[in-house]
């Protein structure tokens, strides 16, 4: 099977399996991700069938869907890999990716994993938590969780551990300090990093707007 057929037969895996997903975590997330990938590596010296697997497969079965578990994501891909024959050491490279590409674990004094291809779907999977997308997602996933929008008295977490992170129930406003305003300072790539800044700043014109809306003031 050549390396074109087994990402298409990956797209249609991803497609099947995540067709019942919450709103920021399915199948057009991952589109977003695999494209915005495949714009970054123009410009970076990765593996390319590396990185289309890597952002294809990254939230295959994301941890907070399945009661925290981080294992699932992996093996659920390295079952997938393996059936397709795909060669073990881009397997591994793969299934490494999906273990440190989350916010999170930038969160933990363990050692990380680095690869190029990493930070090319890194900065790409970050690019689609932040500017409007991102600001959709983000409350999309606070209906989700039946979360307050916003509640003054409570105070945004930058000091966060990365268990504490998992655990929030925190305001959808406070995700804008505790994770998404990080993001832009955070870009592996010069692309990534280009990128980020409308979007960065994009959200800080929202933020600006909301305040005025809640505070009356417009």
């Amino acid at each position: 099977m050549s390396s074109k057929e087994i990402i298409n037969e990956t797209i249609r895996f991803v497609k099947e399996t995540l067709k019942n997903a919450e709103g920021g975590h399915d199948w057009f997330h991952i589109e977003r991700v695999y494209k915005s990938s495949l714009l970054i590596a123009k410009t970076e010296p990765v593996d390319s069938f590396i990185v289309a697997l890597g952002a294809l497969l990254h939230d295959i079965a994301d941890s907070k869907f399945n009661n925290g578990d981080e294992t699932i994501g992996p093996k659920i891909a390295r079952e997938f890999l393996f059936k397709m024959n795909v060669d073990s050491t881009v397997i591994e490279h793969v299934i490494h990716i999906i273990e440190n590409i989350s916010f999170k674990s930038s969160l933990t004094n363990e050692k990380q994993f680095k690869s190029a291809e990493l930070d090319v779907i890194q900065d790409a999977d970050r690019l689609d938590a932040i500017g409007a997308i991102g600001i959709a997602r983000t409350f999309n996933y606070g209906g989700f969780k039946n979360r307050v929008i916003y509640d003054p008295e409570i105070t945004p977490n930058l000091n966060m551990t990365k268990a504490e992170y998992k655990a929030s129930t925190a305001p959808t406003i406070n995700h804008f300090y505790e994770k998404l305003l990080l993001l832009k300072d955070k870009m592996n790539t010069k692309t990534g990093k280009q990128l980020a800044e409308e979007r960065h700043s994009f959200m800080e014109l929202f933020l600006k707007q909301f305040y005025a809306e809640w505070d009356g003031k417009l």
